[in-house]
């Protein structure tokens, strides 16, 4: 159970996010826009200080161009073998 977002699972999502923006080659200023919300919410989501919901993941995927899961397909295959989980 991840009780914290500076789990190392968490931390790899975060990482996925920022590489899924860079790749649309969007601003934090731009894909905020897309998202409705304002550029401190991404920049908190991208530093760790809030958390990413099912619904925010999918939206950002989305504002960048990225299916959903494919990108969350990825995340899943990458963490797992780094962190010693086995996948149920």
């Amino acid at each position: 159970m991840l009780v914290s977002v500076h789990h190392p699972r968490y931390k790899a999502l975060r990482a996925a996010l920022v590489a899924l923006r860079n790749t649309a080659q969007l601003t934090q200023m731009q894909l905020a826009q897309r998202l409705e919300v304002g550029q401190s919410f991404v920049s908190k989501i991208e530093r760790g200080d809030a958390y990413v919901d099912v619904m925010l993941f999918v939206d950002w995927c989305m504002a960048c161009g990225v299916n959903p899961a494919q990108a969350l397909e990825q995340v899943v295959n990458q963490t797992p073998d780094s962190m010693g989980l086995s996948r149920r």
